[in-house]
């Protein structure tokens, strides 16, 4: 994979893509990188205004982008159903998760969850199973989830995915969720497998960019002091949008990429080109995957029609 960059991405003319959370940083990086290469791109966006800017934005950077707004609130679940029934194509090769929070204080979703597992796993895990019938019958597919390298902060007990059964806090509840991704992608990708489905359900994480994830829950609680030192641990710390997205597009379009593979930064998967990366290895434990899918079917009330393990 070594130097691999955003103008190795193979040709995607004629490809159908869906990017969560692709009004701003790595998912707008994504998107429009997608569209410069053919695809066309549905921006999965909760915000109206600032979906629609993207999509204006992509336009402009892109000429002749093939790109169009849709409405989707991964914190409710109504919002989820909405989004997949309005989904008019007839194919869908790239389904990309990628929006997620970070580090917020406590709260929850529409539906009652703990917003970050709501959020990152439980709202992808339902439009996931959601849009399904259309991946499977689409030549080629994969399913990008975004994870992160934090995702060592924290086991996950699928039995308690909120962590209702200690105090809150807000890195381990993030840790938490992005433990759900790696688990999801596992068991997904294990499916696929059993069910002989050439769907490719794969992970990626950023290592540390520079995004405006970081700042969201600081400046939510107005701590400035907070948001003023992710500030400049982007700016110093930090690698480029444009970097960070380069594993979920590897992991969306380079050949040969792997069922359960993780991509990350090269470089102690902190930055640099996109590398398999190193990943906690109870983040590959069947039973604990098979516990999460379960528990994850139960609370949103979706199962992947055709994945029943």
């Amino acid at each position: 994979m070594g130097g691999w960059g955003a103008k190795d991405i193979p040709g995607q003319r004629g490809r159908v893509a869906v990017v969560t959370g692709a009004n701003s940083g790595l998912g707008l990086v994504t998107a429009r990188e997608l569209a410069r290469h053919g695809a066309r791109v549905v921006l999965a966006c909760r915000g109206e205004a600032r979906g629609r800017a993207a999509v204006e934005r992509i336009a402009a950077e892109v000429p002749g982008a093939e790109v169009e707004f849709g409405r989707l609130d991964l914190g409710d679940l109504a919002s989820v159903r909405e989004f997949a029934d309005s989904f008019s194509y007839d194919r869908l090769d790239l389904l990309v998760n990628n929006a997620g929070v970070m580090a917020l204080p406590y709260g929850t979703t529409a539906d009652g969850f703990e917003t970050q597992i709501g959020v990152n796993h439980l709202g992808h895990f339902a439009l996931t199973g959601l849009l399904f019938p259309t991946i499977a019958t689409t030549p080629g597919a994969r399913i990008v989830t975004v994870s992160s390298m934090l995702h060592v902060l924290a086991d996950l007990d699928p039995d308690d995915l909120g962590g209702e059964k200690g105090t809150y806090r807000r890195w381990i509840a993030y840790g938490r969720s992005k433990s759900a991704n790696l688990l999801f992608t596992h068991e997904l990708a294990r499916r696929l497998s059993v069910t002989g489905s050439d769907v490719v359900a794969a992970a990626a994480h950023p290592g540390y960019a520079s995004t405006n994830l970081q700042t969201a829950g600081p400046r939510l609680e107005g701590r400035r002091g907070a948001e003023r030192l992710m500030e400049i641990g982007n700016r110093v710390l930090g690698q480029s949008a444009e970097a960070g997205a380069l594993p979920t597009l590897y992991a969306a379009t380079a050949p040969g990429v792997r069922p359960d593979t993780f991509v990350g930064p090269s470089f102690a998967m902190w930055r640099g080109s996109p590398s398999t990366s190193w990943r906690a290895g109870r983040t590959r434990d069947d039973t604990r995957a098979e516990r999460l899918w379960a528990a994850s079917e139960r609370l949103t009330g979706v199962v992947h029609e055709g994945l029943m393990g």
